[in-house]
């Protein structure tokens, strides 16, 4: 059995290689049931088990933690362990970093229907939020669009400049923020990736033709953004099945009746079979593309991290 670790997932999964990677997997049949969840400490802390394979292929299941309260403790939120098993024979053939492979995995899903849904002239970049995701989501959205500025929006100076540092050590200029409401005047993408309870974007400082990925709320309890935003936006999802058991803005919004199921009109393995398709009303319409994480994507990258780094049969 191979042990792959942060180093290895980085090198196997440049951005640009990842977001073709889910694009083409998606159209392939994976079994990936509703994850499960825990919290074993009775509060905000968060176990999540979630399996998905390929028949007499390959079979890959990840342990996710989520603990909020490290962000006090100047700690990753986030931690995860991802298996990879035989399905020709049930033997345990790898484990992965799960923690980089998630964080990869996310930003290039966010930055994929980023580069299908957003208008092609946006050239402003904002990132809310400082955890882990945020140098991550930065990257894989250069990798997806040209963009000119970037600006990354945290509650306090300190964090947010921290991540410009983080980017200038990777050679990206970026600038901090604490002013939400003029990051979102400026910026053409949005990019959430924050473990908010209770919604923060208000809808009326979202601009026209603004896309906005929200990427954190990942249960029904948290929420990013306020429901009347979704009311107004054109609504994506990674799943819709998930986002419908899962998404915290798209609950809320459905629970006040502002919007119906059907008004999710797509998911990520139908933008991605049509990429071209013009799936914008126009360029005045906000789009929201609502991710909440599912197996499939898990199972692809930790196939192209196996592939990249060992010849043993799968």
């Amino acid at each position: 059995m191979q042990f792959f670790d942060q180093g290895a997932v980085q090198q196997a999964l440049p951005y640009s290689l990842l977001m073709d990677a889910i694009a083409s997997g998606l159209q392939s049949p994976i079994e990936s049931p509703a994850r499960t969840h825990y919290e074993p400490n009775h509060d905000d802390s968060t176990v999540l088990i979630m399996p998905a394979w390929k028949q007499q292929s390959m079979m890959g299941v990840k342990l996710v933690s989520v603990w909020p309260g490290n962000s006090a403790l100047g700690q990753s939120a986030v931690s995860a362990v991802y298996i990879l098993i035989s399905c020709a024979n049930g033997n345990p053939i790898a484990v992965i970093d799960g923690t980089e492979l998630t964080l990869r995995r996310t930003a290039a899903t966010a930055s994929l229907g980023a580069r299908i849904l957003a208008r092609k002239d946006s050239h402003t970049l904002a990132v809310l939020g400082t955890g882990a995701l945020s140098v991550p989501m930065v990257q894989a959205h250069i990798s997806a669009m040209p963009f000119t500025r970037i600006l990354i929006w945290g509650r306090t100076t300190a964090k947010a400049q921290a991540v410009v540092d983080r980017l200038a050590l990777l050679g990206i200029n970026a600038e901090a923020s604490t002013d939400l409401q003029g990051t979102l005047e400026h910026a053409d993408v949005v990019a959430v990736a924050t473990t908010a309870t209770e919604p923060f974007i208000r809808s009326e400082w979202i601009k026209p033709g603004t896309h906005v990925g929200l990427v954190g709320a990942f249960t029904a309890k948290m929420s990013e953004a306020e429901p009347a935003l979704i009311a107004r936006a054109q609504v994506f999802a990674d799943s819709r099945e998930a986002v419908l058991e899962k998404g915290g803005e798209v609950l809320h919004a459905l629970k006040q009746g502002l919007i119906a199921p059907s008004d999710i009109l797509a998911e990520l393995a139908q933008l991605t079979l049509k990429p071209d398709n013009d799936w914008r009303a126009d360029d005045q319409v906000i789009t929201v593309f609502k991710s909440v994480g599912f197996a499939a994507l898990d199972l692809i990258a930790g196939e192209l991290v196996f592939n990249a780094n060992t010849n043993i049969p799968k």
